[in-house]
């Protein structure tokens, strides 16, 4: 499918698939540690804005704090807040001693852990933005009242029964995905033609979180049509990310690129955590719906929806919205119109103040 020719745009224009920084969309990066002195979990996360409530954004399922890189600079021109974007336990960059474990307990637990590191007792008024998997536990931490604070909370394509229908096709989908890429270009190119992210712009600085440099034997390079599977040795996973290296270790990650073989393999492997997903989702529809909170529901299709959501929209228990034809990374694939719904949710309900070049 993807080996079509998406070259150039509509009007001729060769395409760029490479990578861009984080620092194009937020404001800082920062690795935060937490738990006892002796077995401390370190989580990275991204931010940006510095008044205004606080959006705590929750990525999906093998994606990283850097799908939400476009999403935040639209909502940051629409609204004043703060972001604070998280890289979920076994994701991105962050790094905790139980990689495996991914029940909603600890997961929501890890959401509240790093909002009081970052925070104290006294955060700003949080507003709880989930998509996928992230969907689900912010509303187990938002049902748990595990963070006192929290004013809102946001669900982006989570939905109870059509997850529960899906999750016998995920272990499909990431069998049908390749194992490993030769260039972070080459991944970045993919994620777009495959579909998995149909914004090139969020995909060039997203993939970044979802892949990682591995180096491999000689031998294996040389199958060019099959998968490389043997890593020897992970060494300058962060070489694209311009912020992580100097200029002099930046150059060195160049020539060790250029001397020996290497890939880009996915940085989790998602099939490892299925006997989580049936926990991830079950019974979210009615903790949504019972969570006292103002609530909005964002859906890439309309048949998304089960029967305990329908009835309750029609009651009247939350906002919805159906965003134009997307794929399920709805934040990245319409970064502009999930900034438009979220800005009108915290309008409505006075959570955040319109920016003055936006007001009417």
């Amino acid at each position: 499918m993807w080996e079509e020719n998406f070259d150039t745009d509509e009007v001729g224009r060769k395409l760029d698939y490479s990578p861009v920084s984080w620092r194009e969309y937020f404001d800082q990066m920062e690795d935060v540690s937490v738990g006892l002195s002796d077995s401390r979990d370190v989580f990275r996360i991204y931010k940006a804005g510095s008044e205004g409530p606080l959006l705590v954004l929750l990525h999906g399922g093998g994606h990283s704090a850097l799908s939400w890189a476009v999403f935040t600079a639209a909502i940051a021109s629409r609204v004043t807040c703060r972001v604070l974007a998280m890289d979920l336990r076994g994701h991105g960059a962050s790094r905790v001693r139980h990689s495996d474990d991914f029940s909603t307990q600890t997961m929501s637990s890890d959401v509240a852990n790093v909002i009081r590191a970052c925070y104290g007792e006294t955060p700003p008024p949080i507003v709880l933005i989930g998509h996928g998997v992230g969907g689900a536990i912010a509303v187990h931490t938002a049902s748990n009242v595990l963070l006192p604070a929290t004013v809102g909370l946001v669900a982006i394509d989570v939905v109870e029964g059509s997850a529960m229908e899906a999750l016998h096709s995920i272990q499909n989908f990431l069998k049908g995905r390749p194992k490993s890429f030769k260039s972070m270009d080459h991944a970045i190119e993919w994620s777009v033609k495959s579909g998995q992210i149909r914004n090139l712009e969020s995909a060039r600085v997203s993939m970044v979180g979802q892949i990682k440099r591995c180096e491999v034997e000689e031998a294996d390079t040389r199958e060019q049509a099959s998968p490389v599977t043997d890593v020897v040795v992970e060494r300058n996973e962060e070489f694209y990310d311009q912020s992580y290296v100097s200029d002099k270790e930046h150059a060195a990650s160049e020539v060790s690129l250029s001397e020996g073989q290497s890939v880009y393999k996915w940085r989790i492997d998602l099939s490892k955590s299925e006997k989580y997903w049936d926990g991830w989702f079950r019974g979210t529809s009615n903790l949504f719906l019972a969570c006292n909170l103002p609530k909005l529901l964002l859906l890439a299709g309309i048949d998304r929806l089960d029967r305990d959501l329908t009835i309750g929209q029609m009651q009247g228990k939350f906002m919805m919205q159906v965003l134009p034809p997307c794929g399920h990374a709805v934040q990245e694939d319409k970064p502009d119109k999930v900034a438009e719904a979220v800005a009108a949710f915290l309008l409505r309900h006075k959570f955040a103040e319109a920016r003055r070049e936006t007001r009417r």
